[in-house]
C-alpha cells in the first residue's frame, strides 16, 4: 500500500456553502493552524489532491487563496511552501489585540452581564479539564472561546473583526506555545481577568489583559529565538524580535 503524506488532512466536505474550492482552502488552514504542515515544508500537489479526492484546479485554486491570506507562498519553479511565522506581523497583530481587547474590558466591565459572567466561569473549568488531560487543542479552543465571549459582550462588529483578523497571525504559534507550563499560566492570567469582571473593576480588568498579551508577546519572542527555523529571518522579523 502507497504510503499517503497527508493522510492527517479530513476528508472533504462536499455539501459545505462555498463549493470545493472553498472546502479544500479550510482543510489546507486548519492543518497550518494545527502544524500538521508545518512552517517551511513544501506542499505536494499531486498527493494533496489524491489525499482530498480533487482534481488540481479547485487544489491549485485554493492554494492561491491560502497565499492572499499569508498561510502560503507560491515560489516560481520551485512550487509552493507553507509560509514561516513573520515575528514582526506577530508584533503588530499583538499591539492591534492589546489595545482593542484591553479597552474591551474596561468598557464591559461595569455593565456586564451575569449571564456572561456564568459563561466565563463554566469556560474556566474547561480549561482546567483540558489542562487535566494535557489536551492542548481542547485548551487552545476554551482560550479563544473566552476571548470571543468578551469581544461579543463589547457588541461591536468592526472590533470582533479587526480583532480575528490580528488573531488569524498568532494562531500557528499558540499552538507552538501550548505547552503545560504556558496552559497554567495563561489559565492563571485568565482568572485575573474573570475576578475583575465579577468585582465589576474596569481598571483591573483592562491591566489583567494588558498583562496576559504582554505575557504571551514576551513568551512568543523567547520562543521565535529557540526556534529559527518555523521564522522568517528577514529584516522585518529581526527587527522586531
Amino acid at each position: 500500500m502507497r504510503n499517503r503524506p497527508y493522510d492527517f488532512l479530513a476528508p472533504l466536505q462536499r455539501d459545505k456553502r462555498g463549493g470545493a474550492v472553498q472546502s479544500i482552502q479550510d482543510v489546507i488552514r486548519e492543518a497550518i493552524v494545527r502544524l500538521d504542515l508545518a512552517p517551511g515544508v513544501f506542499i505536494d500537489k499531486k498527493a494533496l489532491c489524491e489525499q482530498l479526492g480533487a482534481s488540481r484546479f479547485p487544489v491549485s485554486e485554493a492554494l492561491g487563496r491560502l497565499a492572499d491570506e499569508g498561510f502560503v507562498e507560491i515560489l516560481p519553479q520551485h512550487g509552493t511552501r507553507v509560509t514561516r511565522i513573520d515575528l514582526a506581523d506577530c508584533g503588530e497583530a499583538m499591539f492591534i489585540r492589546r489595545a482593542l481587547e484591553s479597552d474591551c474590558l474596561r468598557q464591559i466591565a461595569p455593565r456586564i452581564d451575569p449571564g456572561l459572567i456564568d459563561a466565563l466561569k463554566g469556560n474556566m473549568k474547561d480549561q482546567q479539564a483540558a489542562m487535566a488531560r494535557d489536551d492542548r487543542i481542547r485548551f487552545h479552543e476554551c482560550d479563544i472561546t473566552l476571548h470571543d465571549m468578551l469581544l461579543a459582550g463589547l457588541g461591536y462588529e468592526r472590533v470582533k473583526t479587526a480583532v480575528f483578523a490580528a488573531r488569524a497571525k498568532l494562531d500557528r504559534l499558540r499552538l507552538f506555545m501550548c505547552t503545560p507550563e504556558r496552559q497554567a499560566s495563561t489559565f492563571a492570567e485568565h482568572r485575573k481577568i474573570v475576578d475583575a469582571l465579577v468585582e465589576h473593576d474596569a481598571r483591573a480588568a483592562g491591566r489583567a489583559m494588558e498583562h496576559h498579551l504582554d505575557m504571551v508577546m514576551a513568551e512568543l519572542t523567547d520562543f521565535a529565538a529557540a526556534h529559527p527555523d518555523a521564522f522568517e529571518t528577514g529584516d522585518k522579523a529581526t527587527a522586531a524580535a
